[in-house]
């Protein structure tokens, strides 16, 4: 590598430097209080047109979604003589890569300026590359905490390349690598200090997984089996193993149509023009494959990129470079569900393994060729390995990335970031897809509603709560076709002996499931229509009187249950029944169970153990609120000490170290045994939705300020604060996640967990955009109320 500047330059350029951030400058940063940190990106930029820049415009993106209030991200754009661009307002820098004096500007901007609390650069050697000892230089004088991300990490480094990266070691807090044998290769091989270094894949984009005969049609390729690739052209993507492959593939299937994606890297054209399509495109005649080959010559926006990928049938990655470390284009790809067959880069080792897509060796025509062929033959065997990929790239999405990242800002930043989690908007599409003309669908498989599973009583119960709680927030006209389709799904569930029944088969047949344990269905049940009619001054006045006939019903049978969960459903029912409904005989039921949890609770209460059974299973919430309904409707201060009691216990044993931990179904919490502390996994969204209802309710009767707080703490749990750092809550789809476990995040968007997310939001939603409107003086200090909702 060519070396820039002498030694006496160099030492004239940091005394330059330091002598101007001398003054400006304290060892500990002081957090601005007016002013949020900054963060500052220095790396290529949109609308540069390369991979970095890409990538750092989908990160930046991704962290300003994900977060606010947290932290300002400024950009500091890369550039060149020969590569000059006009920037949007996000970007406040220019550093010229080729060019002394900008290097020694930017020092002097960065440290003279108290609010950027860190500099994150996004490195690879081709952007620096004639002024490596500027960079060098440049890092040396920066007077804050740096963050340096290696998109290329060499193998078997000369001693000039080993060099320079450990002199950039030497100024540099932390780096970020995207793959496992990247992250060895700097230990190995350049001897950087393993607890220097975060892993943090290559981020993808959550998408919906359309109808790919759908997509087919409207890109005009009906009919077809795509193969494609996609990314800047250059001679490295090595598209002519593809070409050469096609002569034999098309050969067993003629319908093959190969998409190559993509315009010509800049940088190429300037260099040699269009030299490499054209030789592609002179190839593709001389084999007489013109009718299977199209170019799509075009640097294309990112959902149109989404839909090419989501219709293709077999992804290719050819690219011949042995040390390319990580490929963006085979991210976005596997994320889109294409099966893939890839050279091996390290990327796609580590990520093509256990069935999730096919490697074959580097420049291998005839491999590539049996591959595809074997593939195209075997559509089950497709369909496995984009289920597989998406399983395994689900920790990558975008929004996990920008929680890796924060966490790590959080870490370096000398506590001048604290992270809160933006609320996402109210998104109602997959709430809505898993429903038809007859109810709510039970399971999904990822986010495609799966008819064979059926319906049940418990889901659209509790979607039923959900559209009533819509509907009172928005009052959306549309809201009351949901309202009805629930509520007669629930009455279809009623038999003439006054109680339901739960299981339901996609021919509207009830199932043999039926025959036990339907006692908290019931409750539920009971618990929406109560909830229903609260609301009835909003409703048709048919549908009121018909929801608190049905209500009415439901109550015959009811004081024969024991279940505890379902006799809190019923006092939760009755207690929203009585708000618009009162009834005596109604009030007397609800005393009846009241007075049965209550003698539970001091069965079971001693010194450390304040709770209605000697262990905590699923729901625990559901119990305490409902004390606390108990006595909003009938002012029994008992009720309401065991309500207070017992839910502070429980938040003691849930809530640990800012983060909610409920109750793992792997393993319940015994009286007197701490071992649950220890499971890991097992988390599902309706116990975080029942807890956060719960604060709600206990938050309005008592207005301590820890409730408040644990709202926002628990609702962060869906967004990405539990152990895994992993979001729960797709955004793309607006499903839930089935579950959290102790190393993966279970995928399928099953009607539970949707509807749980739903109720939790909208929980929040009518907390913030009611209660606060009317007495804002007692909500000032909690960080939940100053959130900026976007809906």
């Amino acid at each position: 590598m060519e070396t820039k500047v002498t030694n006496t330059k160099r030492n004239e350029f940091s005394k330059k430097i330091q002598s101007k951030s001398n003054n400006h400058f304290k060892s500990n940063i002081q957090k601005n209080e007016d002013k949020l940190s900054e963060i500052l990106f220095i790396t290529s930029y949109p609308p540069r047109e390369c991979g970095i820049a890409t990538y750092s415009e989908d990160l930046i993106k991704a962290l300003n979604n994900k977060f606010q209030r947290s932290f300002s991200i400024k950009i500091c754009a890369l550039e060149s003589e020969f590569e000059k661009h006009n920037y949007s307002n996000e970007v406040k820098y220019i550093l010229e890569t080729d060019k002394q004096n900008s290097y020694l500007q930017l020092a002097e901007d960065i440290n003279e300026n108290k609010s950027i609390s860190m500099v994150l650069i996004q490195h690879e050697f081709g952007l620096f590359r004639t002024n490596e000892e500027d960079f060098i230089q440049f890092l040396k004088s920066l007077k804050k905490p740096i963050v340096v991300v290696f998109h290329t990490v060499l193998p078997n480094p000369n001693l000039t390349i080993q060099k320079m990266v450990q002199e950039i070691d030497n100024c540099t807090n932390s780096f970020i690598v995207m793959t496992k044998a990247s992250s060895k290769i700097l230990v190995e091989d350049y001897q950087i200090d393993q607890d220097k270094i975060s892993v943090i894949p290559h981020g993808t984009h959550l998408v919906e997984h359309s109808n790919k005969d759908v997509l087919k049609e409207k890109y005009g390729v009906a009919g077809r089996k795509i193969i494609s690739t996609f990314g800047l052209l250059s001679s490295g993507k090595c598209i002519e193993t593809s070409i050469n492959a096609l002569r034999t593939i098309v050969k067993k299937h003629p319908d093959v149509l190969f998409l190559v994606i993509g315009k010509t890297h800049p940088t190429v054209v300037k260099n040699e023009g269009e030299k490499y399509r054209e030789n592609l495109e002179a190839r593709i005649t001389a084999l007489q494959l013109n009718k299977n080959v199209k170019f799509i010559n075009q640097y294309l926006p990112l959902d149109e990129l989404l839909e090419y990928l989501q219709l293709t049938d077999i992804y290719l990655f050819t690219s011949k470079d042995r040390n390319q470390a990580v490929s963006g284009t085979f991210s976005y790809a596997i994320s889109c569900g294409c099966p893939i067959i890839s050279t091996p880069i390290p990327h796609a080792v580590e990520v093509l393994e256990n069935g999730t897509g096919i490697i074959i060796d580097f420049e291998n025509p005839k491999q590539l060729a049996e591959q595809v062929s074997h593939l195209l033959d075997d559509e089950q065997l497709r369909k496995e390995i984009s289920s597989n990929g998406i399983h395994k790239l689900a920790p990558t999405a975008w929004e996990n990335s920008a929680i890796a990242h924060a966490l790590l800002f959080e870490n370096i930043s000398n506590k001048n970031i604290e992270l809160h989690y933006k609320i996402p908007e109210i998104n109602l599409n997959h709430f809505k897809n898993l429903t038809t003309k007859f109810g709510m669908i039970q399971f999904s498989i990822i986010n495609q509603p799966d008819i064979n599973s059926g319906y049940t009583l418990d889901d659209n119960a509790r979607a039923l709560v959900a559209m009533c709680q819509h509907f009172e927030l928005k009052n959306d006209e549309n809201d009351l076709v949901y309202i009805n389709k629930f509520f007669n799904f629930i009455r279809f569930c009623l038999q003439p002996e006054g109680y339901f029944l739960n299981y339901v088969d996609e021919n509207k047949k009830f199932t043999k499931q039926n025959s036990e344990n339907l006692a908290d269905s019931n409750g539920r049940a009971i618990w929406a229509l109560g909830y229903l009619v609260s609301i009835s001054d909003l409703l048709p006045t048919e549908l009121a009187d018909n929801a608190k006939k049905t209500l009415q019903l439901s109550l015959g049978n009811v004081c024969k249950i024991h279940s505890p969960r379902a006799m809190a459903f019923i006092i939760k029912g009755i207690y929203y029944n009585n708000i618009k409904n009162y009834s005596e005989d109604n009030i007397n039921i609800l005393k009846h169970l009241a007075d049965k949890l209550v003698q539970m609770y001091k069965h079971e209460n001693d010194e450390n153990w304040h709770w209605f059974e000697s262990y905590l299973t699923y729901g625990n919430s559901i119990l305490p609120e409902a004390m606390l309904c108990a006595f909003l409707a009938t002012n029994n201060q008992v009720y309401k000490e065991i309500a207070k009691t017992s839910f502070d216990f429980l938040l003691s044993k849930i809530f640990k170290n800012n983060v909610i931990k409920v109750v793992s179904n792997k393993g319940w919490l015994h009286n007197n045994n701490e071992l649950h502390q220890e499971i890991i996994g097992g988390e599902q969204p309706i116990d975080v939705s029942y807890s956060i209802i719960a604060l709600s309710k206990f938050y309005d009767a008592f207005h301590e300020e820890d409730y408040l707080q644990k709202m926002e703490i628990a609702f962060s749990w869906f967004l990405g604060k539990n152990h895994l750092n992993q979001i729960i809550y797709n955004p793309c789809t607006g499903g839930c996640y089935d579950g959290l476990e102790d190393t993966y995040i279970n995928l399928n968007q099953g009607a539970e967990s949707t509807v749980s997310y739903l109720m939790a939001r909208l929980t929040i939603e009518k907390y913030i955009k009611v209660k606060v409107k009317k007495t804002p003086q007692k909500y000032s200090k909690s960080s939940l109320i100053n959130q900026e909702v976007i809906s």
